[in-house]
């Protein structure tokens, strides 16, 4: 299994790194994204992919804080050049629930990281939220570029899902897949291809059942792993295979 999304940079993770990669290897964890959303963040994940061989890192900046983060495309360019353990460009995107960052900071932003990812050749985290039309459109206008899209998180629409796979995007499950609301998410996941799927935590953030109510931790992927492998039909050890694959397949890892 990887956890293709989860951010260690935070607390409690961050002053128990050493406890929670121990826990991740024991139920089979071979990879662990850690993803930066700020410049402070950076900073961490900086030392953070030090501290063990199963860890990596991105740069990028969350939609949240594009009003204070602001990046040009030659900063992101060489903050992931610096260190082969930054293997891709996020998280970025756009979040029209919370608008903590205008809109059109959030738009400027976006376009720079797909930018520079586009010139790094490497792969782009996505954070879309209330705002389906507006992340399609402009990826779109990439379209001809070499994209390589990874959509965090996900829990769009399933007319959303189908139109991103025009872009041969990749979609990550976390354990809102689990929840017992999730229901029109869990068909979207049905659909989407099984050579398109990954899996993640976001932890701290969004525990699984039955972990809700708990600091969520890389571990706790083994549940989300369970559920999208009921969803697809398949065994957790066949759903573990693919879902290793194809993230190491995205990032040439």
């Amino acid at each position: 299994m990887i956890d293709s999304h989860c951010h260690l940079d935070h607390e409690p993770l961050h002053a128990n790194i050493k406890d929670i990669v121990k826990r991740s290897k024991e139920v089979g964890i071979s990879k662990l994204l850690t993803i930066c959303t700020t410049f402070s963040s950076f900073e961490k994940i900086k030392s953070i992919i030090k501290q063990d061989e199963i860890i990596f890192g991105t740069f990028g900046i969350h939609p949240h804080e594009t009003k204070t983060d602001i990046v040009d495309k030659n900063m992101i360019v060489e903050n992931v050049k610096q260190n082969k353990k930054i293997i891709g460009v996020g998280e970025t995107g756009l979040d029209f629930f919370y608008n903590n960052s205008d809109k059109i900071k959030q738009i400027d932003s976006f376009k720079v990281h797909i930018e520079a990812s586009i010139q790094l050749d490497v792969p782009i985290i996505i954070h879309s939220r209330n705002a389906e039309t507006e992340t399609f459109d402009i990826l779109n206008s990439y379209k001809s570029s070499n994209l390589k899209i990874l959509m965090h998180c996900f829990t769009g629409s399933l007319s959303f899902a189908k139109k991103l796979m025009e872009f041969d995007t990749f979609f990550s499950a976390s354990g809102i897949i689990t929840f017992k609301n999730s229901v029109d998410l869990q068909e979207t996941f049905r659909e989407i291809p099984l050579e398109k799927l990954l899996i993640e935590t976001d932890s701290p953030f969004l525990a699984p059942i039955p972990m809700r109510g708990k600091k969520n931790e890389p571990s706790f992927i083994k549940y989300t792993l369970e559920k999208i492998s009921t969803i697809k039909s398949k065994t957790t050890e066949e759903m573990s295979i693919l879902t290793t694959d194809n993230f190491n397949r995205l990032f040439n890892t």
